[in-house]
C-alpha cells in the first residue's frame, strides 16, 4: 500500500446499514485494499440516533459537531478533536445534537464483514 490522504469531501457516503435516519458512512480504506482495518468518515444529521451492539472495536474521532454515546457505563459527549472508543460487544446509542456531526473512524476488524 502507498501513503494516501483522504478528505471528507472526497468520500462517497452511503446510509449506514439498517438505519432509516440521516446516518451515513464512507469507507476510504478497507479489506478491498488489503488493509487490516477499515478507515472512513461518518456523517450524522441533526438529532439522529444509532442503536448498535458493536460487532468490532470502533474508534471514532469527532471532526465537527457533537455526539453523545451511551452504554452500560454511562454517557460521554464528544466534540471536535475528541476520541471515543467503543469496544467490541458494547451496546451503544450514538446520538447527534442540534448541529449534527462529522466523524472519522477506524474499526478492527472490518465492520462490513462483521455485520454479515
Amino acid at each position: 500500500m502507498t501513503v494516501r490522504k483522504f478528505a471528507v469531501t472526497d468520500s462517497l457516503f452511503e446510509r449506514s446499514p439498517g438505519q432509516d435516519g440521516e446516518v451515513f458512512a464512507a469507507n476510504v480504506i478497507d479489506q478491498r485494499q488489503g488493509a487490516p482495518v477499515s478507515i472512513g468518515f461518518g456523517r450524522y444529521g441533526p438529532d439522529q440516533s444509532l442503536v448498535e451492539t458493536m460487532a468490532v472495536d470502533d474508534v471514532m474521532v469527532v471532526l465537527a459537531g457533537r455526539l453523545s454515546v451511551t452504554s452500560m457505563g454511562g454517557t460521554v459527549t464528544a466534540g471536535p478533536g475528541d476520541i471515543v472508543h467503543m469496544p467490541k460487544g458494547s451496546a451503544v446509542t450514538i446520538r447527534s445534537h442540534d448541529e449534527g456531526a462529522v466523524t472519522a473512524y477506524v474499526t478492527y476488524p472490518h465492520w462490513q464483514q462483521a455485520r454479515g
